[in-house]
């Protein structure tokens, strides 16, 4: 019998079927061990030796499966994915077999690798074995050391020097300062105003066509040169009416070459254009098609493997390609020399072929019947790319023509129309990739119309010397724009271009930064919260070398020469840390208040922005005198306070505007009963609302603003309205009063009879002020019934957000629910929170079952009845490294408990986003 062995449950039953009885397929479920989670799982002072932990629960199971299906095996194949990461699977399983002594002496051991989960392509593979790739695992262990070293080593020096921070992995930082220096950008912008004039004119005919003001006295106009309004206008009195001349009139053929086939950065990019996909929502769609989909009664991968940087395809697959385009199309659709690709992705290597379809002839229309919805988008977007990439090119018509006219102020000016027509469409009859952002400049808020229908606009016959005339001449005028926020596409492309992160990072990149709350999404823009741009601030005033993107990528240049055999791992590593461990033996001595003003200087336009007067944006708006700058709260992170404390003890959150900053501190009006005024002020909490300022012997009346009302917009009726709360409501017909209120966990009303208080919740804001007595009672004598849930009144009946039918092994029923929390997946009293940035409806049986596995393995499943124990175990400070790049979660060191002995300080949970 041979043991087979890939990584995931649903690739094993889908090979299954191709391999006789003589196979047995074992899925290792990803890596069944990892770096032990404790500060010197890395050694550098002992040539950098790794402590691996294989005590994982799913992990020893695994391991147990595949040892005792070994004992009796004639063959072990290691058949996991071709890249780098599927490499490393392989050399983890064959060391914990060989220290379990598992291997019988002279047993064959064979790695392959495959590219597509098909029949063809596994029978193919196992013809032609080899051996582990040994440079290949030598990377992927220098990328772990380095992730490793870096989490655990910055951690803890972000603990010490700015509370409440945690790092962020080696390769998410460069990531993070992206979206920072981004922002940073668009802060500093400074919007110009400019005019263009368009001319609407005639021909002889009647045709007509525009044409834009382009030359003055022979001088070609910048875009910015026609300033203000006054200028545009007097452009337009000069050439009405006048006499329109063409001297000139050019037209030449064009064309336009289809993009190569998608790669991982290519395929996530327009996935998120086209389709909306977030980059792990993407692959996580991709991995499905791979591994394997039911077609008819035959389970065949529709897709070849999805983490590449490769853009070639293999001669066979070309030719069906170009027979499919061929009967699909016609002939002439087919581009008569076969194209090939190189990429241009820096450092490009790992799994080399493209993604494509496994079978170029198997339409999108023939199998969305066996997909859901998101699988069938993305296969038809990979399919047609693929058609693309082999398809003639498409052939363009350009035309551009100047018009003269003699202005009524002396001066020659020149008008230039152009056109473009599609004569024959080629590849673009089945794809065209999507537009990324560009600098855009806005004409009332549209974009600049030059740009408008550059591909189908064509002009009416002309010659040169023809005469027209002007039907319509109109000034319009501009404003250009900031450079727009990162989405996950255009973050992608600009790391790849940087040459920072590998195909299959870019993904998990994005989803910590999210996760960690270092970034948030809104409106598919990445928007930096202000923790993330403190951790950027930080790291780029003490560790700048470690976020700049040519060290980055010169890293990433040193693994793939690892991998190629060229560069010694172990001789990396040590370069690496001789110079990074000097930079932070530099900072030890600095002091937190040290940290604090070069971040003050650093982050300044972002939280002590102009005010446009001419004053001190850092002044105090309080006291006068003092000066505000960053505060830190081990507890609640940064804020910003006035130096003078305590004698003034202004504060404010760290941003000053925007959906998440501070609201601008103003005067709405003054309260009717105390004649005191009503302001909206700004705390390290958040925004409040204030009567007065209150006394030594009486504080003033506060109420917080709650989600939902704009802090930066509210007004003095809605300001008194919840400067009222609690009101009372009425009194309860059994005895007792009611009062509504807002509180921690959103607007309620309470009936307090005697010692007795019953909350239940009300369902907006807005019924805090007008609910009556009847309703109020009718709320409370349901939470008194067991209607109203838990104790602040919220449902106990979780909402189903999905069914997933029965465990496909366990049985019994999986559903996703809407908790407290969040959403979660609940199967046989064992529940898993789904990840950040996954929308519940997409996730499928497999998902879940292996998000309950991975709960169930982290000790989150259904616990036997304990044995009495004679004495309580203490706890242990475990430090669990995260997986990936260098992600490390972190927990500050244990506080002493006596001074009469000296602690040993806690295990460092490395931290990392």
């Amino acid at each position: 019998m041979n043991v087979l062995i890939v990584e995931s449950a649903a690739k094993a039953k889908t090979i299954k079927k191709y391999l006789g009885a003589n196979y047995k397929v074992i899925a290792s479920y990803g890596h069944v061990r990892d770096l032990a989670a404790k500060n010197d799982a890395v050694l550098p002072d002992s040539d950098f030796a790794m402590t691996w932990d294989d005590s994982d629960v799913r992990g020893k199971k695994v391991m147990k499966e595949i040892a005792d299906a070994v004992k009796g095996a004639d063959k072990l194949i290691l058949a996991t994915d071709p890249d780098r990461e599927g490499e490393a699977i392989s050399w983890h399983i064959l060391e914990v077999l060989g220290a379990k002594k598992a291997l019988k002496k002279g047993m064959e051991i064979e790695r392959v690798a495959f590219n597509a989960v098909t029949k063809p392509a596994i029978l193919a593979a196992l013809k032609e074995p080899r051996q582990i790739d040994e440079p290949l695992v030598s990377a992927y262990l220098a990328r772990r050391a380095l992730d490793y070293l870096v989490g655990f080593t910055l951690s803890p020096v972000l603990w010490r020097k700015l509370p409440g921070a945690r790092s962020a992995g080696r390769v998410q930082s460069v990531a993070l300062r992206l979206v920072c220096d981004r922002e940073a950008e668009i802060e500093a912008f400074r919007t110009d105003e400019y005019w263009t004039i368009e001319a609407t004119l005639t021909t002889p005919k009647g045709d007509t066509f525009p044409a834009r003001v382009a030359a003055i006295n022979g001088t070609t106009l910048k875009k910015l040169d026609i300033k203000d309004e006054t200028s545009a206008k007097a452009i337009v009195a000069a050439i009405e009416k006048g006499q329109f001349a063409v001297t000139r009139l050019e037209k030449k053929a064009a064309k336009r070459n289809p993009w190569p086939p998608f790669m991982t950065s290519t395929l996530q990019m327009d996935a998120s254009r086209k389709l909306g996909f977030s980059a792990k929502q993407t692959m996580q769609v991709a991995q499905r098609l791979y591994e394997g989909v039911d077609i008819g009664g035959e389970t065949t991968g529709l897709i070849t493997y999805m983490r590449t940087d490769g853009v070639t395809i293999v001669p066979e697959a070309i030719s069906a390609i170009r027979g499919v385009i061929a009967r699909e199309f016609a002939p002439n659709y087919v581009a008569p020399f076969i194209r090939e690709y190189k990429s241009k992705a820096k450092n490009a290597q790992e799994a080399h072929e493209a993604i494509r379809p496994t079978d170029p002839g198997r339409r999108p229309k023939d199998v969305a019947r066996y997909l859901d919805r998101d699988q069938a988008a993305l296969y038809e977007l990979i399919w047609r790319r693929t058609m693309a990439s082999q398809m003639a090119s498409a052939e363009l018509e350009q035309t551009s023509a100047d018009i003269a006219v003699d202005g009524r102020d002396g001066k020659d000016y020149m008008l230039r129309a152009t056109g473009s027509v599609i004569n024959f469409d080629g590849f673009l009859k089945v794809y065209e990739e999507g537009r990324d952002d560009r600098v855009r400049v806005v004409e009332k808020g549209k974009d600049d119309p030059a740009e408008d229908d550059a591909d189908s606009r064509r002009l009416p016959p002309l010659a040169e010397g023809d005469r027209v005339s002007d039907k319509q001449i109109e000034a319009e005028q501009h404003f250009t724009q900031p450079p727009p926020r990162f989405s996950e596409a255009t973050l992608v492309k600009r790391m790849e271009e940087l040459g920072i992160g590998r195909p299959s990072t870019y993904a998990s990149t994005m989803a910590t930064l999210v996760e960690r709350g270092y970034v948030k999404i809104d409106k598919k823009r990445l928007v930096p919260e202000d923790k993330g741009r403190l951790v950027t601030a930080f790291l780029e005033s003490f560790f700048k070398k470690y976020v700049e993107f040519d060290y980055t990528a010169s890293l990433e240049e040193k693994l793939d020469l690892i991998s190629d055999n060229k560069l010694d791992w172990k001789e990396m590593l040590r370069e690496f840390w001789r110079d990074f461990i000097g930079s932070v033996d530099e900072i030890k001595d600095l002091r937190v208040g040290q940290v604090l003003d070069a971040l003050n200087d650093m982050l300044g336009p972002h939280v002590f922005p102009d005010k446009g007067d001419g004053s001190d944006p850092r002044a105090c708006p309080k006291c006068g005198t003092g000066r505000l700058s960053l505060k830190i709260s081990g507890k609640n992170g940064a804020f910003i306070g006035c130096g003078n404390y305590p004698d003034c003890n202004f504060t404010r959150q760290l941003a000053t505007g925007g959906e998440n900053g501070a609201a601008e501190e103003r005067e709405l009006g003054f309260d009717p009963e105390s004649g005191l005024p009503v302001v909206v002020k700004n705390g390290r909490f958040g925004t409040y609302l204030q009567i007065g300022e209150g006394s030594k012997d009486e504080k003033p009346k506060r109420s917080s603003i709650p989600k939902g009302i704009d802090a930066a917009t509210i007004d003095l009726e809605k300001a008194l309205q919840l400067l009222s709360l609690p009101r009372p409501v009425g009194d309860h017909p059994e005895g007792g009063t009611i009062i509504a209120g807002l509180g921690r966990f959103g607007p309620f009303i309470l009936h307090e009879d005697g010692a007795t208080k019953t909350y239940a919740n009300v369902a907006s804001i807005e019924d805090v002020f007008t609910i009556g007595v009847n309703r109020a009672v009718t709320l409370i004598a349901d939470k008194k019934a067991g209607k109203g849930g838990g104790r602040f009144g919220r449902a106990t009946a979780k909402t189903v957000l999905k069914d997933l039918g029965e465990h496909p092994t366990e049985g019994g029923k999986i559903e996703v629910l809407d908790g407290k929390y969040g959403p979660y997946i609940s199967h046989n009293k064992v529940n898993a929170t789904v990840p950040k940035g996954t929308e519940p409806a997409n996730l499928t049986v497999e998902d879940a079952v292996r998000l309950l596995e991975e709960r169930i393995a982290k000790g989150g499943g259904k616990k036997p009845a304990r044995k009495p124990a004679a004495k309580p175990a203490p706890k242990k400070a475990a430090a669990k490294a995260a997986s990936g790049d260098g992600a490390l979660k972190a927990k500050k060191p244990a506080a002493k408990k006596a001074p009469a002995k000296k602690p040993a300080a806690k295990k460092a949970k490395a931290g990392a986003a």
